[in-house]
Protein backbone atom coordinates (compact mmCIF):
# COMPACT_ATOMS: atom_id res chain seq x y z
CA UNK A 1 0.00 0.00 0.00
CA UNK A 2 3.04 2.62 0.58
CA UNK A 3 4.36 1.95 -2.36
CA UNK A 4 0.88 2.12 -4.32
CA UNK A 5 0.67 5.70 -2.74
CA UNK A 6 3.57 6.74 -3.93
CA UNK A 7 3.20 5.82 -7.28
CA UNK A 8 -0.31 7.15 -7.17
CA UNK A 9 0.82 10.39 -6.16
CA UNK A 10 3.02 10.60 -9.02
CA UNK A 11 0.75 9.32 -11.49
CA UNK A 12 -2.10 11.75 -10.26
CA UNK A 13 0.01 14.74 -10.67
CA UNK A 14 1.23 13.31 -14.32
CA UNK A 15 -2.68 13.04 -14.91
CA UNK A 16 -3.02 16.85 -13.79
CA UNK A 17 -0.58 18.87 -15.43
CA UNK A 18 -1.42 16.65 -18.96
CA UNK A 19 -5.35 16.57 -18.32
CA UNK A 20 -6.02 19.43 -16.40
CA UNK A 21 -9.89 19.00 -16.94
CA UNK A 22 -9.84 15.18 -16.52
CA UNK A 23 -8.00 15.69 -13.14
CA UNK A 24 -10.29 18.03 -11.73
CA UNK A 25 -12.46 15.73 -12.47
CA UNK A 26 -10.99 12.73 -10.43
CA UNK A 27 -11.64 15.16 -7.10
CA UNK A 28 -14.61 12.54 -6.01
CA UNK A 29 -12.00 10.02 -5.47
CA UNK A 30 -9.82 11.72 -2.88
CA UNK A 31 -12.84 13.22 -0.99
CA UNK A 32 -14.71 10.28 -1.14
CA UNK A 33 -11.43 8.51 0.77
CA UNK A 34 -11.07 11.50 2.95
CA UNK A 35 -14.99 10.73 4.36
CA UNK A 36 -14.30 7.46 4.55
CA UNK A 37 -11.62 8.06 7.43
CA UNK A 38 -13.29 10.54 9.10
CA UNK A 39 -16.33 8.34 8.79
CA UNK A 40 -14.04 6.41 11.71
CA UNK A 41 -12.77 9.21 13.74
CA UNK A 42 -15.77 9.38 16.32
CA UNK A 43 -15.70 5.52 17.22
CA UNK A 44 -11.84 5.46 17.80
CA UNK A 45 -11.78 8.48 20.05
CA UNK A 46 -14.32 6.99 21.55
CA UNK A 47 -13.24 4.14 22.18
CA UNK A 48 -9.82 5.06 22.64
CA UNK A 49 -10.14 7.36 25.59
CA UNK A 50 -13.13 5.64 26.97
CA UNK A 51 -10.67 2.61 27.61
CA UNK A 52 -8.18 4.80 28.64
CA UNK A 53 -9.82 7.39 31.24
CA UNK A 54 -12.56 3.79 32.69
CA UNK A 55 -8.65 2.17 33.58
CA UNK A 56 -7.04 4.23 35.30
CA UNK A 57 -7.38 4.79 39.47
CA UNK A 58 -7.50 7.74 39.72
CA UNK A 59 -9.99 10.93 38.01
CA UNK A 60 -7.33 13.29 38.74
CA UNK A 61 -4.71 11.76 36.70
CA UNK A 62 -6.95 12.62 33.52
CA UNK A 63 -6.93 16.26 34.59
CA UNK A 64 -2.61 16.35 34.97
CA UNK A 65 -2.95 15.06 31.44
CA UNK A 66 -5.30 17.86 30.32
CA UNK A 67 -4.01 20.53 31.98
CA UNK A 68 -0.58 19.85 31.00
CA UNK A 69 -1.63 19.40 27.21
CA UNK A 70 -3.17 22.37 27.02
CA UNK A 71 -0.54 23.78 28.69
CA UNK A 72 1.79 23.31 26.29
CA UNK A 73 -0.56 23.87 23.33
CA UNK A 74 -0.72 27.66 24.28
CA UNK A 75 3.44 27.47 24.42
CA UNK A 76 4.29 26.24 21.21
CA UNK A 77 1.62 27.64 19.61
CA UNK A 78 3.27 31.03 21.00
CA UNK A 79 6.69 29.79 19.88
CA UNK A 80 5.47 29.17 16.27
CA UNK A 81 4.10 32.49 15.79
CA UNK A 82 7.29 34.08 17.07
CA UNK A 83 9.57 31.88 14.35
CA UNK A 84 6.65 33.10 12.06
CA UNK A 85 7.21 36.35 12.57
CA UNK A 86 10.88 36.32 12.83
CA UNK A 87 10.84 34.24 8.98
CA UNK A 88 7.57 36.56 7.58
CA UNK A 89 9.69 39.90 8.65
CA UNK A 90 13.27 38.91 7.05
CA UNK A 91 12.14 37.75 3.37
CA UNK A 92 9.10 40.04 3.33
CA UNK A 93 6.56 38.38 1.05
CA UNK A 94 4.13 39.86 -1.17
CA UNK A 95 6.23 42.62 -2.70
CA UNK A 96 5.60 43.49 -5.67
CA UNK A 97 1.96 42.13 -6.50
CA UNK A 98 -1.18 43.80 -7.69
CA UNK A 99 -4.88 43.69 -6.27
CA UNK A 100 -7.75 42.55 -8.89
CA UNK A 101 -11.37 43.08 -8.39
CA UNK A 102 -11.61 39.42 -8.36
CA UNK A 103 -9.14 38.70 -5.97
CA UNK A 104 -10.84 41.41 -3.52
CA UNK A 105 -14.24 39.36 -3.91
CA UNK A 106 -12.36 36.36 -3.03
CA UNK A 107 -10.55 37.60 0.09
CA UNK A 108 -14.52 39.19 1.11
CA UNK A 109 -16.27 35.41 0.41
CA UNK A 110 -13.11 34.27 3.08
CA UNK A 111 -13.75 36.67 5.65
CA UNK A 112 -17.27 35.82 5.61
CA UNK A 113 -16.67 32.29 6.00
CA UNK A 114 -14.41 32.90 9.15
CA UNK A 115 -17.26 35.19 10.66
CA UNK A 116 -19.26 32.05 10.56
CA UNK A 117 -17.81 30.70 14.20
CA UNK A 118 -16.70 32.75 16.71
CA UNK A 119 -15.16 31.62 20.66
CA UNK A 120 -18.21 31.38 21.95
CA UNK A 121 -19.91 29.63 19.19
CA UNK A 122 -17.03 26.74 19.08
CA UNK A 123 -17.63 26.60 23.15
CA UNK A 124 -21.23 26.06 22.72
CA UNK A 125 -20.61 23.52 20.02
CA UNK A 126 -18.40 21.20 22.09
CA UNK A 127 -22.13 20.12 24.12
CA UNK A 128 -23.65 17.66 21.09
CA UNK A 129 -27.58 17.92 20.73
CA UNK A 130 -28.12 14.25 21.96
CA UNK A 131 -25.40 11.71 23.43
CA UNK A 132 -25.43 10.25 20.21
CA UNK A 133 -24.88 12.79 18.09
CA UNK A 134 -21.52 13.57 18.28
CA UNK A 135 -20.93 10.63 16.94
CA UNK A 136 -23.51 11.36 13.79
CA UNK A 137 -22.19 14.42 13.07
CA UNK A 138 -18.80 13.88 13.07
CA UNK A 139 -17.40 16.30 15.67
CA UNK A 140 -13.99 15.78 17.03
CA UNK A 141 -14.40 17.76 20.23
CA UNK A 142 -18.19 16.65 20.78
CA UNK A 143 -17.14 12.89 20.82
CA UNK A 144 -14.38 13.83 23.39
CA UNK A 145 -16.98 15.21 26.15
CA UNK A 146 -18.78 12.36 25.46
CA UNK A 147 -16.13 9.86 25.86
CA UNK A 148 -14.96 11.59 29.20
CA UNK A 149 -18.03 11.44 30.53
CA UNK A 150 -17.99 7.72 29.98
CA UNK A 151 -15.18 6.89 31.08
CA UNK A 152 -15.43 8.28 34.45
CA UNK A 153 -18.83 6.95 34.93
CA UNK A 154 -17.36 3.76 34.54
CA UNK A 155 -14.53 4.81 37.12
CA UNK A 156 -17.43 5.02 39.56
CA UNK A 157 -19.30 1.88 38.50
CA UNK A 158 -16.20 0.02 39.90
CA UNK A 159 -16.34 -4.01 39.29
CA UNK A 160 -19.96 -3.40 37.41
CA UNK A 161 -18.06 -1.45 34.60
CA UNK A 162 -15.60 -4.43 33.97
CA UNK A 163 -18.44 -5.89 31.54
CA UNK A 164 -18.77 -2.61 29.79
CA UNK A 165 -15.04 -1.96 28.97
CA UNK A 166 -14.70 -5.38 28.00
CA UNK A 167 -17.03 -4.97 25.39
CA UNK A 168 -15.61 -1.64 24.22
CA UNK A 169 -12.43 -2.96 24.25
CA UNK A 170 -13.59 -5.83 21.61
CA UNK A 171 -15.26 -3.01 19.83
CA UNK A 172 -12.14 -1.00 19.52
CA UNK A 173 -10.38 -3.81 17.51
CA UNK A 174 -13.60 -4.39 15.59
CA UNK A 175 -13.07 -0.47 14.34
CA UNK A 176 -9.78 -0.72 13.61
CA UNK A 177 -10.50 -3.76 11.88
CA UNK A 178 -12.68 -1.80 9.32
CA UNK A 179 -10.02 1.13 9.36
CA UNK A 180 -7.15 -1.38 7.92
CA UNK A 181 -9.61 -2.12 5.00
CA UNK A 182 -10.33 1.48 4.22
CA UNK A 183 -6.71 1.89 4.06
CA UNK A 184 -6.54 -0.30 1.19
CA UNK A 185 -8.48 2.21 -1.04
CA UNK A 186 -5.26 5.35 -0.07
CA UNK A 187 -3.32 4.69 -3.62
CA UNK A 188 -7.19 5.38 -5.02
CA UNK A 189 -7.99 8.06 -3.31
CA UNK A 190 -4.09 10.05 -3.26
CA UNK A 191 -4.89 9.67 -6.84
CA UNK A 192 -8.00 11.24 -7.02
CA UNK A 193 -6.58 14.37 -4.72
CA UNK A 194 -3.48 14.83 -6.69
CA UNK A 195 -4.93 14.57 -9.92
CA UNK A 196 -7.60 17.06 -8.94
CA UNK A 197 -5.41 19.81 -7.04
CA UNK A 198 -2.80 19.62 -10.06
CA UNK A 199 -5.56 20.22 -12.37
CA UNK A 200 -6.80 23.29 -11.26
CA UNK A 201 -3.60 25.03 -10.16
CA UNK A 202 -1.04 23.97 -12.07
CA UNK A 203 2.55 25.30 -11.80
CA UNK A 204 2.27 28.83 -14.01
CA UNK A 205 -0.21 30.11 -11.18
CA UNK A 206 2.37 29.40 -8.51
CA UNK A 207 5.32 31.36 -9.56
CA UNK A 208 4.64 35.44 -8.67
CA UNK A 209 3.43 33.61 -4.93
CA UNK A 210 6.51 31.19 -5.18
CA UNK A 211 8.13 33.39 -2.24
CA UNK A 212 5.91 32.51 0.41
CA UNK A 213 5.16 29.09 -1.08
CA UNK A 214 8.87 28.93 0.07
CA UNK A 215 9.34 30.92 3.11
CA UNK A 216 6.25 29.17 4.72
CA UNK A 217 7.41 25.71 3.69
CA UNK A 218 11.19 26.82 5.09
CA UNK A 219 9.76 28.52 8.54
CA UNK A 220 7.87 24.76 9.03
CA UNK A 221 11.36 22.82 8.87
CA UNK A 222 12.64 25.19 11.30
CA UNK A 223 10.02 24.90 13.08
CA UNK A 224 9.93 20.90 13.30
CA UNK A 225 14.11 20.82 13.16
CA UNK A 226 14.96 23.11 15.85
CA UNK A 227 11.79 23.34 18.17
CA UNK A 228 10.28 20.26 18.37
CA UNK A 229 13.67 18.09 17.21
CA UNK A 230 15.52 19.69 20.33
CA UNK A 231 12.18 19.88 23.12
CA UNK A 232 11.97 16.03 22.33
CA UNK A 233 15.47 14.75 22.94
CA UNK A 234 15.92 16.80 25.85
CA UNK A 235 12.32 15.87 27.19
CA UNK A 236 11.81 12.24 26.14
CA UNK A 237 15.67 11.30 24.77
CA UNK A 238 13.50 10.12 21.54
CA UNK A 239 15.40 11.20 18.29
CA UNK A 240 12.86 13.35 16.31
CA UNK A 241 14.10 11.78 12.71
CA UNK A 242 13.40 8.17 14.38
CA UNK A 243 9.80 9.20 15.29
CA UNK A 244 8.93 10.97 11.86
CA UNK A 245 10.20 8.01 9.98
CA UNK A 246 8.33 5.95 11.82
CA UNK A 247 5.33 8.53 10.88
CA UNK A 248 6.48 7.99 7.47
CA UNK A 249 3.26 6.15 5.99
CA UNK A 250 1.01 8.78 7.81
CA UNK A 251 3.09 11.65 6.17
CA UNK A 252 2.51 10.52 3.05
CA UNK A 253 -1.18 10.43 3.65
CA UNK A 254 -1.56 13.57 4.93
CA UNK A 255 0.42 14.84 1.58
CA UNK A 256 -1.61 12.99 -1.05
CA UNK A 257 -4.74 14.35 0.82
CA UNK A 258 -3.86 17.45 2.04
CA UNK A 259 -5.84 16.42 5.15
CA UNK A 260 -4.30 15.90 8.57
CA UNK A 261 -7.83 14.28 9.54
CA UNK A 262 -7.30 11.46 7.42
CA UNK A 263 -3.73 10.26 9.60
CA UNK A 264 -5.70 10.88 13.04
CA UNK A 265 -6.82 7.25 13.56
CA UNK A 266 -3.12 5.90 12.47
CA UNK A 267 -1.52 8.37 14.66
CA UNK A 268 -3.48 7.27 18.17
CA UNK A 269 -3.08 3.89 17.30
CA UNK A 270 0.86 4.24 16.48
CA UNK A 271 1.57 6.21 19.36
CA UNK A 272 0.06 3.80 21.43
CA UNK A 273 1.82 1.13 19.84
CA UNK A 274 5.26 3.70 20.73
CA UNK A 275 4.68 3.24 24.25
CA UNK A 276 2.57 6.24 25.12
CA UNK A 277 -0.36 4.98 27.47
CA UNK A 278 -4.21 4.64 26.74
CA UNK A 279 -4.91 7.46 28.62
CA UNK A 280 -2.39 9.99 27.64
CA UNK A 281 -2.90 9.43 23.53
CA UNK A 282 -7.09 9.77 24.11
CA UNK A 283 -6.99 12.38 25.51
CA UNK A 284 -3.68 14.42 24.02
CA UNK A 285 -4.24 13.30 20.22
CA UNK A 286 -7.87 14.51 19.63
CA UNK A 287 -8.17 17.66 22.28
CA UNK A 288 -4.44 18.42 19.53
CA UNK A 289 -6.06 18.57 16.80
CA UNK A 290 -7.82 21.58 17.43
CA UNK A 291 -6.07 23.25 19.96
CA UNK A 292 -2.10 22.18 18.89
CA UNK A 293 -2.19 23.75 15.46
CA UNK A 294 1.60 24.92 15.25
CA UNK A 295 1.54 24.67 11.72
CA UNK A 296 -1.76 26.99 11.35
CA UNK A 297 -0.38 29.56 13.76
CA UNK A 298 2.88 29.76 11.43
CA UNK A 299 0.84 30.42 7.93
CA UNK A 300 -1.20 33.06 10.16
CA UNK A 301 1.84 34.41 10.89
CA UNK A 302 3.29 34.45 7.40
CA UNK A 303 -0.22 35.22 5.50
CA UNK A 304 -0.75 38.14 7.61
CA UNK A 305 2.79 39.76 6.77
CA UNK A 306 2.19 39.07 2.94
CA UNK A 307 -1.20 40.11 3.15
CA UNK A 308 -0.24 43.70 4.45
CA UNK A 309 2.98 44.10 2.38
CA UNK A 310 1.18 43.07 -0.90
CA UNK A 311 -1.57 45.73 0.01
CA UNK A 312 0.82 48.12 0.61
CA UNK A 313 -0.05 48.41 4.75
CA UNK A 314 3.06 46.86 6.53
CA UNK A 315 2.45 46.45 9.92
CA UNK A 316 4.61 47.72 12.76
CA UNK A 317 6.28 45.26 15.03
CA UNK A 318 3.64 46.18 17.93
CA UNK A 319 0.71 45.60 15.50
CA UNK A 320 1.70 42.24 14.24
CA UNK A 321 2.15 41.20 17.60
CA UNK A 322 -1.39 42.05 18.78
CA UNK A 323 -2.91 41.08 15.58
CA UNK A 324 -1.59 37.89 15.55
CA UNK A 325 -2.30 36.89 19.87
CA UNK A 326 -5.86 37.39 18.84
CA UNK A 327 -5.89 35.42 15.36
CA UNK A 328 -4.26 32.81 18.13
CA UNK A 329 -7.25 33.36 19.74
CA UNK A 330 -9.69 33.35 16.99
CA UNK A 331 -8.18 29.93 15.53
CA UNK A 332 -9.55 28.00 18.69
CA UNK A 333 -13.24 28.80 16.72
CA UNK A 334 -12.35 28.57 13.84
CA UNK A 335 -11.91 24.46 14.42
CA UNK A 336 -13.76 21.87 12.27
CA UNK A 337 -14.40 24.88 9.86
CA UNK A 338 -13.55 23.96 6.23
CA UNK A 339 -10.53 25.23 5.24
CA UNK A 340 -10.18 26.91 8.94
CA UNK A 341 -6.96 28.36 7.97
CA UNK A 342 -7.30 30.73 5.37
CA UNK A 343 -11.29 31.29 7.21
CA UNK A 344 -9.44 32.00 10.47
CA UNK A 345 -7.15 34.59 8.66
CA UNK A 346 -9.55 36.59 7.05
CA UNK A 347 -12.57 36.60 9.90
CA UNK A 348 -9.67 37.47 11.90
CA UNK A 349 -8.67 40.53 9.65
CA UNK A 350 -12.23 41.81 9.01
CA UNK A 351 -12.69 42.20 12.52
CA UNK A 352 -8.57 43.61 13.41
CA UNK A 353 -7.98 45.33 10.59
CA UNK A 354 -10.58 45.50 7.91
CA UNK A 355 -8.23 47.43 5.59
CA UNK A 356 -6.43 44.37 4.75
CA UNK A 357 -8.96 41.65 3.70
CA UNK A 358 -8.90 42.13 0.09
CA UNK A 359 -5.30 41.27 -0.03
CA UNK A 360 -6.61 37.41 1.14
CA UNK A 361 -7.78 37.08 -2.40
CA UNK A 362 -4.38 36.52 -3.63
CA UNK A 363 -3.85 33.52 -0.93
CA UNK A 364 -7.02 31.48 -2.07
CA UNK A 365 -5.39 30.07 -5.18
CA UNK A 366 -2.31 28.59 -3.34
CA UNK A 367 -3.81 27.86 -0.19
CA UNK A 368 -4.46 24.29 -1.19
CA UNK A 369 -0.44 23.86 -1.49
CA UNK A 370 -0.05 25.49 1.57
CA UNK A 371 -2.56 23.63 3.83
CA UNK A 372 -0.36 20.34 3.11
CA UNK A 373 2.53 22.05 5.09
CA UNK A 374 0.03 22.97 7.73
CA UNK A 375 -1.10 19.76 8.08
CA UNK A 376 1.75 18.11 8.21
CA UNK A 377 3.60 20.55 10.49
CA UNK A 378 0.20 19.94 12.83
CA UNK A 379 0.28 16.45 12.84
CA UNK A 380 4.18 16.47 13.57
CA UNK A 381 4.00 18.80 16.38
CA UNK A 382 0.96 16.75 17.74
CA UNK A 383 2.96 13.50 17.45
CA UNK A 384 5.71 15.21 19.43
CA UNK A 385 3.67 16.72 22.22
CA UNK A 386 1.74 13.48 22.62
CA UNK A 387 5.14 11.83 23.52
CA UNK A 388 6.34 14.91 25.82
CA UNK A 389 3.00 14.34 27.58
CA UNK A 390 3.76 10.95 28.41
CA UNK A 391 7.12 11.45 30.03
CA UNK A 392 6.05 14.50 32.16
CA UNK A 393 3.15 11.93 33.57
CA UNK A 394 5.38 9.26 33.45
CA UNK A 395 3.58 7.32 31.34
CA UNK A 396 5.67 6.12 28.52
CA UNK A 397 7.57 3.28 28.22
CA UNK A 398 11.41 4.25 26.74
CA UNK A 399 12.44 0.79 26.39
CA UNK A 400 9.19 -0.35 24.08
CA UNK A 401 9.88 2.95 21.44
CA UNK A 402 13.60 2.50 21.36
CA UNK A 403 12.14 -1.28 20.27
CA UNK A 404 9.76 0.42 18.12
CA UNK A 405 11.80 3.10 16.31
CA UNK A 406 14.65 0.68 15.85
CA UNK A 407 12.41 -1.74 13.51
CA UNK A 408 12.21 -4.72 16.49
CA UNK A 409 8.45 -4.63 16.56
CA UNK A 410 6.94 -3.28 13.95
CA UNK A 411 3.55 -2.29 13.81
CA UNK A 412 0.62 -4.27 12.98
CA UNK A 413 -0.54 -3.04 9.37
CA UNK A 414 -3.36 -5.69 9.22
CA UNK A 415 -5.12 -4.59 12.37
CA UNK A 416 -4.01 -1.57 13.56
CA UNK A 417 -4.31 -2.58 17.10
CA UNK A 418 -1.39 -2.37 20.28
CA UNK A 419 -0.93 -5.74 21.16
CA UNK A 420 2.17 -5.48 23.52
CA UNK A 421 1.66 -5.34 27.05
CA UNK A 422 -1.75 -7.43 27.12
CA UNK A 423 -3.40 -4.71 25.33
CA UNK A 424 -5.35 -7.26 23.39
CA UNK A 425 -6.68 -8.69 25.94
CA UNK A 426 -10.57 -7.18 27.73
CA UNK A 427 -9.68 -4.74 30.65
CA UNK A 428 -9.44 -7.12 34.16
CA UNK A 429 -12.45 -7.04 36.40
CA UNK A 430 -11.46 -4.04 38.75
CA UNK A 431 -11.50 -4.41 43.03
CA UNK A 432 -15.38 -3.75 44.46
CA UNK A 433 -13.99 -1.59 47.14
CA UNK A 434 -11.71 0.76 44.43
CA UNK A 435 -11.92 1.61 41.21
CA UNK A 436 -9.76 -0.04 37.98
CA UNK A 437 -6.73 -0.03 37.98
CA UNK A 438 -5.08 1.08 34.66
CA UNK A 439 -3.61 -1.54 32.64
CA UNK A 440 0.27 -3.09 32.45
CA UNK A 441 2.63 -0.99 29.76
Amino acid sequence: MYIGVIIAVIAGIAVGLAAPDAGVALKPLGTGFVNLIKMMISPIIFCTIVLGVGSVAQAAKVGKVGGLALGYFITMSLVALLIGLVVGNLVHPGEGLLLTDELRKAGEEQAAKGGESDTVTFLLGIIPTTLVSAFTEGQVLQTLLVALLTGFALQLMGTRGAPILSGIAHIQRLVFRILAMIMWAAPIGAFGAMAAVTGAGGFDALASLGMLMLGFYLTCVLFVGFVLGPVLWLVARINLWSLLRYLGREFLLILSTSSSESALPRLIAKMEHLGASRTVVGITVPTGYSFNLDGTMIYLTMATLFVASATGAPLSIGEQVSLLIFMMIASKGAAGVTGAGLATLAGALQSHRPALVDGVGLIVGIDRFMSEARALTNFAGNAVATVLIATWVDDFDRDRAEEVLAGRAPFDEATLVDDHAGNSAPPPAPPADRAPAMSPR
